[in-house]
């Protein structure tokens, strides 16, 4: 059904895309080419919400040479009135006479009504070239568009004996410079960092992208279920801070605000933060993609309430011991039967440290 001269110009539209990994939230990352005659007269990107779409940017770089061409965009072409108008009524106004979509848009309010509409219009158009790596591009944007919450990756640095902290909570550093520098990567694509009351007691972290650039930075959410967070936290410099509570306070709540956090109550069992009810909560507010630093006690929670998508795991050569801290707080089992297994996506060296991705089967 795709060539080889197909792949390779929808390879290209990925690249682009990738430009927008940083900057585009709540919005998918998308890139577009626009070739004719098999030469590329146009290409653009997504760059940021509110702003034009990549087939618009496309357009307006390829000019008159658009009438004709083939569009490789590597998500559908929205068809409704958001922020800006919908980029098929853009393409049928180029006079483009082919559409190739990597993949259909999640979003009920696309959901291959752009396809449909730009096929009505005399226009060729397919799906589904190199769908895979599009959809892995946007795999926050299609958990929140398909499951209404976003895509939970657990970032855990770790002993070569699967320690994260000494008894005493003591943690930095694990890993090495290299190995923190790739994190903050992961942090800077992330619309949200969660953690724990336990970790801010511990490390006073900031929770900001410091070691790569980015233009924006990415909200900052502390399960503190008794709102016992010290007003002197470090990650309240700044503001754009939430805080999810189990119990109302309203003169905690009104402090915290003062220093540019808000709070919102999640209740759950045993007077603790609901943590599917977060996240839920977070797909409501446009986050796709969240990344966990937090301590062995909330990523076993996350874990046993099933929150957990990714497993992103930086492990040192060292050795800390039984006595120090784990990486989640589970049951015991008694079987091998109730093991959690997972796909092993990534293994690659960071410097002195080893890097996993998995996910859960």
């Amino acid at each position: 059904m795709f060539s080889a001269t197909d792949h390779a110009f929808m390879a290209r539209a990925l690249h682009l895309a990738q430009h927008g990994l940083y900057t585009t939230t709540p919005n998918p990352r998308v890139g577009c080419v626009l070739v004719r005659d098999g030469r590329i007269v146009g290409e653009g990107w997504h760059k940021k919400a509110g702003e034009a779409h990549a087939e618009v940017n496309a357009i307006h770089a390829a000019g008159d040479s658009a009438r004709g061409a083939t569009a490789y965009v590597t998500l559908e072409p929205c068809a409704h009135f958001g922020r800006t108008p919908p980029c098929i009524d853009a393409l049928r106004a180029a006079g483009v006479a082919r559409v190739v979509a990597a993949m259909q848009d999640p979003n009920p309010l696309v959901a291959g009504k752009g396809l449909a509409e730009l096929g009505a219009s005399s226009i060729d158009v397919s799906s589904g070239l190199m769908e895979t790596e599009a959809r892995e591009l946007n795999i926050g944007f299609v958990s929140r568009m398909t499951r209404g919450r976003p895509w939970l990756r657990l970032k855990v640095a770790a002993s070569l004996d699967g320690k994260t902290a000494l008894n005493n909570g003591t943690s930095q550093w694990i890993t090495g410079a290299d190995a923190r520098r790739d994190a903050h990567a992961w942090r800077a694509r992330s619309c949200a960092i969660l953690t724990g009351i336990g970790t801010v007691r511990d490390d006073d972290p900031r929770l900001t992208v410091r070691d790569v650039e980015t233009t924006r930075q990415p909200l900052r959410v502390v399960v503190d279920s008794r709102l016992d967070l010290p007003l002197t936290a470090k990650l309240l410099d700044g503001g754009n801070v939430l805080i999810a509570a189990a119990v109302h306070d309203e003169e905690k709540t009104a402090a915290l605000g003062r220093r540019g956090a808000e709070v919102v109550v999640v209740p759950g069992a045993h007077g603790k933060v609901d943590l599917p009810a977060l996240l839920l909560e977070l797909g409501q507010r446009g986050i796709n993609e969240v990344l966990g630093e937090a301590g062995f006690k909330l990523n076993g929670s996350l874990m046993r309430e099933g929150c957990v998508d990714e497993l992103l795991i930086y492990q040192a050569p060292i050795l800390l011991g039984d006595a120090a801290r784990g990486m989640f707080d589970l049951p015991e089992l008694t079987e091998l039967s109730g093991k959690k297994e997972l796909d092993l996506r990534e293994l690659r060296r960071i410097g002195n440290d080893l890097r996993f991705l998995a996910r859960f089967r």
